[in-house]
């Protein structure tokens, strides 16, 4: 009887070891005894996906946690340089010079996403006013000081415009979303490409009246608060905007169109430039060429050191970066934030970057 027993408890405690082993491959990057924490800070345009994608990239990978900050993009890429977060999210790729000076550092999309000009205009915030480059250009250099101005008129015509002057604001801090927004200003007006030019930070022109704001929030909050003000703004923020009752811009692009940000024409602009795409991503989608090309679009990126401190952070980046930019480029995920999915050969290029994480 005591050697049944004995046979007994070795069979389960051997089906128990059995489970557990099935247990933790299925667990994939890290077993029940070990959790790998990631951090990801950066974009503001992007936090609000990622705080989308985290619980369900958890749920599928329990022994991956997630912590997310927006901090704006130009934080998020020195912070991943520095090794200080595992993931830098960010609306702008580096530059030239900073990855010659980081080689090590990875660009990789992860969605495609677009600005919005919106403005707090009373009487006209329901009407999509018209603006071209050079305009938001005169206007945020302070060529242009009143709604009124001839040259907003003749974009505009029939629409009666205010005569008061107006508040442009700007992000003070580092951001993807001042560097597209001051590349459309720059691909399209060349006097500012030559006195201003394009980054995450920039020496704004001294403006009269003009105020600065921290992150998209603080944009929409901007707005809010100033009437007669305009800005440019992240679409994952177009519910807060529409919930504002703030007005939405239709801007002029490169074949003289002016559009609306709408999923035709952000799809439009990034299938213009798609195919142009380099092995290391970085690539502007400004202003790209095409009747229906919504004229500021970027790709949403990831800023990842190749080499990670140890082989479960590695492991635990890479399945992050594979989940986010397949299962979480589904519409269940973007469509809440208005971005699009990025196209087969772009997530194929993001696969290649992300096989080159280490440890």
């Amino acid at each position: 009887m005591r050697s049944d027993n004995k046979l007994r408890r070795s069979v389960l405690l051997r089906s128990g070891a059995a489970a557990l082993l099935v247990a933790g491959i299925g667990a994939g990057v890290a077993s029940a005894a070990q959790t790998v924490t990631l951090t990801e800070t950066g974009s503001t345009l992007l936090y609000p996906l990622f705080n989308i994608w985290v619980p369900h990239f958890e749920k599928a990978h329990p022994g991956i946690r997630v912590t997310t900050q927006g901090t704006g993009s130009g934080t998020g890429i020195a912070q991943a340089i520095k090794g200080l977060v595992q993931i830098g999210a960010s609306d702008a790729y580096m530059s030239n010079g900073q990855l010659k000076q980081n080689p090590g550092i990875l660009n990789i999309p992860l969605a495609i996403s677009a600005q919005s000009i919106n403005y707090n205009i009373p009487g006209l915030n329901g009407h999509h006013l018209v603006f071209s480059g050079p305009v938001l250009a005169d206007i945020y250099s302070g060529k242009i000081t009143n709604w009124d101005s001839p040259a907003i008129a003749k974009l505009n015509p029939g629409v009666k415009l205010p005569n008061h002057k107006i508040i442009p604001v700007h992000r003070t801090d580092g951001s993807g979303d001042t560097f597209i927004f001051s590349q459309y200003l720059s691909f399209s007006t060349p006097e500012w490409n030559s006195k201003v030019g394009y980054g995450t930070s920039i020496s704004w022109p001294a403006v009269q009246g003009g105020l600065g704001a921290q992150g998209n929030p603080g944009m929409v909050e901007a707005l809010k608060g100033n009437k007669f003000s305009i800005a440019y703004v992240g679409v994952s923020f177009t519910k807060q905007i529409d919930a504002a009752k703030l007005g939405t811009a239709k801007l002029v692009n490169r074949a003289g169109k002016a559009l609306l940000p709408t999923a035709s024409t952000i799809s439009a602009a990034a299938a213009a430039l798609g195919d142009k795409t380099p092995a290391d991503e970085r690539i502007s989608l400004v202003f790209a060429p095409g009747a229906n090309s919504y004229p500021i679009i970027n790709y949403e990126y990831a800023i990842v050191n190749k080499k990670q401190p140890n082989k479960a952070t590695a492991d635990a980046v890479k399945a992050l970066l594979t989940w986010a930019s397949n299962e979480g480029n589904s519409e269940q995920y973007l469509k809440q934030v208005h971005f699009k999915a990025l196209p087969k050969k772009i997530r194929e290029l993001s696969a290649k970057q992300i096989a080159q994480i280490g440890s």
